[in-house]
């Protein structure tokens, strides 16, 4: 698989470092998963990270910090974990081969949004809130024109599609900022399922857009 479009070293930093919004890191670390080029690049910032730290002057802790640690702990509520054979068959009733990223999550069915065009809403324990979804298109589709309040990121699972600012295929990452207003079009020759991420919210043009907004409540 030749993998043409990958994460910024913005956002692979943000990823290392732990600074990444859970639902960016859930569809960057699928990428990464598969990506020799990016794993690598991740290693070499874990790594600088680690540097760092051990470079950094030892500060005093307070006497009572261990405790409030150990207390905090017992307090979290503990996050609702999907049995990996369950979240494994969810995938593949969507038509993949489920990357290990996905393992915990809670993947629902495909729901109509259009002639064509379905989407299923993706759950990461804990963060209910994140903005995650699979969408697929059938061959040929265009799908709805839009732009974006933050960042969207998209890793392309099976078959592949195009824009004005290039093609992407199975295993390719594309980051979409506000500046881009874009209509992503299916190529002819199969289905594309994707994984999306958003940071921020679309902003969806015309009829359609206006129309798919409502169903999908991003």
């Amino acid at each position: 698989m030749m993998i043409n479009h990958h994460p910024s070293d913005e956002t692979l930093l943000r990823y290392a470092a732990g600074t990444l919004s859970d639902g960016p890191t859930l569809v960057v670390g699928v990428h990464v998963e598969g990506c020799d080029r990016c794993f690598v690049r991740v290693a070499d910032f874990e790594s600088i990270g680690g540097q760092i730290v051990d470079e950094m002057t030892p500060g005093h802790l307070a006497a009572d910090a261990l405790a409030r640690t150990l207390e905090g702990l017992d307090a979290a509520t503990p996050w609702p974990r999907r049995k990996p054979a369950t979240a494994r068959r969810r995938a593949n009733n969507l038509g993949i081969a489920p990357p290990v990223s996905l393992l915990g999550c809670d993947i629902g069915p495909w729901r109509w949004l259009g002639p064509g065009f379905r989407w299923s809403k993706v759950t990461i324990p804990g963060s209910p809130e994140a903005k995650v979804m699979f969408l697929k298109g059938r061959a040929g589709l265009r799908l709805p024109a839009h732009g974006h309040t933050g960042t969207e990121f998209m890793q392309v699972m099976s078959g592949s599609l195009s824009d004005e600012r290039g093609h992407y295929g199975p295993g390719d990452l594309d980051e979409a900022d506000d500046d881009v207003d874009h209509q992503p079009i299916v190529d002819v020759q199969s289905e594309c399922v994707c994984l999306a991420a958003l940071e921020g919210d679309m902003r969806l043009h015309g009829l359609l857009g206006r129309l798919v907004r409502p169903l999908v409540g991003f």
